[in-house]
C-alpha cells in the first residue's frame, strides 16, 4: 500500500507531532456528521494517520458502514493554529498494524494508549491536508 509523500511545510509537520487532541469527523449512516475528540498519530512520509479505538466506538462503526469510500477529517488546533487531514479509512485489528499504531501513540504521547480487548486502529491515507501554513 504505498501511497505518495504529501508536501508539508516544515512547521505543519512540527505541529502534528506535538502531543495535542484533534477532532475526529466520520459520517453516520444516515450522512451526519460525528465529531468527537480522538489523539491520533500521523505518518508524513506514508500519509498515513492512525487513531486507536474500540471496534463498537461510533466512529469506528461509522467508517466500518462507509465501505471502502469512507472519508474522514481530523482537526488538530490550538489557538488559532490548525491542520486538518482528509482522506479514506479503514478500520483493522491486523496485529501488526495495532502494534505499529501503539507504538507510534506511545512515543508521540508519551503514554500508552488504551488497550480494551476490541482494540482496532482507524487508518486515514491521508490525500489532503488544509492549513494556514500549507
Amino acid at each position: 500500500m504505498s501511497r505518495a509523500t504529501l508536501e508539508l511545510p516544515p512547521s505543519t509537520r512540527v505541529f502534528l507531532t506535538r502531543p495535542a487532541t484533534a477532532c475526529f469527523t466520520t459520517l453516520r449512516p444516515d450522512g451526519t456528521p460525528h465529531v468527537t475528540p480522538v489523539r491520533f498519530t500521523f505518518d508524513a512520509a506514508a500519509s498515513l494517520a492512525r487513531v486507536t479505538t474500540r471496534a463498537g466506538s461510533r466512529k469506528a462503526r461509522n467508517v466500518a458502514a462507509g465501505g471502502p469510500a469512507a472519508r474522514v477529517a481530523l482537526c488538530q488546533a490550538e489557538g488559532f493554529r490548525w491542520a486538518t487531514l482528509e482522506g479514506r479509512a479503514t478500520v483493522t485489528d491486523d496485529p501488526a498494524r495495532l502494534a505499529e499504531a501503539i507504538r507510534r501513540y506511545t512515543a508521540r504521547y508519551r503514554a500508552a494508549p488504551p488497550t480494551p480487548p476490541d482494540l482496532v486502529v482507524v487508518e486515514i491515507a491521508v490525500d489532503r491536508v488544509l492549513s494556514p501554513n500549507s
